[in-house]
């Protein structure tokens, strides 16, 4: 079991170099918790090497946490009972009030869950750079939710 967690660490640490969305696992904070509190509540990956895209929120008032908007979204689409919205701003990887982000939607930059990448910033002048250094549109959290579900029209 140490030799696993052991390689998961290195794993995660070496996918931060190369993907904007991993982090350290020491720089992750993760909200959830339980044996399975790594992992996305819906989809099950890995929530550290996706941390700059990860979303939390209380579902029928219990704690969950999400890997991106898209797998947020489909919890929503299913009807249940949603609250304290929360997002990791992508610059500080801090969690904040996701109502207040500004989400940098569509950029160059890989998305996690979706071809239409979404990343959040807790102030506007580093959606600003970011969306200027990689492109997208800058957005509200409820418009850039709209965009996610529509990964489930189809």
């Amino acid at each position: 079991m140490r030799k696993v967690l052991f390689l998961l660490a290195v794993f995660t640490t070496l996918a931060s170099a190369f993907m904007f969305q991993s982090v350290p696992p020491s720089k992750a904070k993760i909200l959830q918790t339980g044996k399975e509190a790594r992992y996305c509540s819906n989809c099950g990956m890995d929530l550290v090497m996706f941390y700059r895209t990860n979303h939390a929120a209380k579902v029928d008032g219990k704690q969950k946490e999400f890997c991106s908007l898209h797998c947020l979204a489909e919890v929503i689409n299913s009807g249940a009972k949603i609250s304290d919205i929360k997002v990791v701003d992508a610059k500080s990887l801090k969690w904040i009030d996701a109502t207040k982000a500004y989400y940098v939607v569509g950029s160059k930059v890989k998305g996690t869950m979706s071809r239409i990448s979404k990343y959040a910033f807790a102030n506007i002048s580093d959606a600003r750079e970011f969306q200027h250094l990689k492109g997208g549109k800058i957005m509200t959290f409820k418009q850039a939710l709209k965009v996610a579900q529509k990964d489930f029209a189809r």
